[in-house]
């Protein structure tokens, strides 16, 4: 029987756009250009191709010239060794644009193929993860984590980014970020979709979403085909 995945979501978002703005993507990403390849851009290295994986936490930039799609992982280690990106290995390439295509299968097996070796999530912070995907706008703090955990706070705190591979309260922004993202792409007013994933106001989102995207929840949302 295969182990049991981690409650991590997959979160896909298709846009328009002529470039992504410098950002850290939170979490890995799988991006394709639908009408053209893609260069992602960092002060020193340039890597162009139709398909490309993204490691999280380095500044970057993307030119896409046209529509993209880009499927990120949340809870999942960066697969390759490259420092920035890398060409999705060929191996995986079918795969990843089925993923890529919307099928929640083949977003699930890719996770699994790039999960390889990763060590089961515990069940306490797996209850927690669940809690803080499901309902964006729970209101738990460190001190509620600890509880949960039946660790001390320090300790709660390294065991949750041992599981995620984020930080509590960067776990928490990114959830709510998606959350929204969601809302608006389903047809909710940015400003009602904001509130409801518990950031003040639409400049608040805005502000939040261009330094882990580099573009704004409307261009994000704005081509779902």
């Amino acid at each position: 029987m295969a182990d049991r995945q981690p409650p991590f979501a997959s979160s896909l978002f298709s846009f328009v756009a002529d470039d992504l703005a410098p950002h850290r993507n939170p979490v890995t990403c799988i991006l394709v250009g639908l009408d053209r390849p893609l260069v992602v851009c960092a002060q020193a290295e340039r890597i162009e191709g139709d398909i490309v994986v993204i490691r999280p936490g380095v500044e970057h930039w993307v030119e896409i010239d046209g529509r993209a799609k880009v499927l990120y992982f949340d809870g999942l280690e960066f697969p390759l060794t490259a420092a920035l990106a890398a060409r999705v290995p060929r191996e995986v390439a079918a795969l990843a644009m089925d993923a890529l295509a919307s099928s929640s299968g083949a977003q699930k097996e890719l996770r699994a193929r790039f999960s390889r070796g990763r060590e089961r999530c515990p069940a306490a912070v797996e209850r927690a993860i669940n809690a803080i995907v499901h309902d964006p706008m729970t209101r738990m703090d460190q001190g509620e984590l600890a509880r949960r955990l039946r660790l001390g706070r320090t300790q709660a705190m390294r065991a949750f980014k041992a599981a995620t591979g984020m930080t509590f309260r960067g776990f928490k922004r990114w959830t709510a970020l998606c959350a929204a993202t969601r809302q608006i792409a389903e047809g909710q007013l940015v400003r009602t979709a904001a509130m409801d994933a518990g950031f003040a106001d639409t400049a608040h989102l805005t502000r939040t979403f261009r330094t882990a995207f580099g573009t704004t929840p409307t261009l994000a949302t704005a081509d779902r085909r």
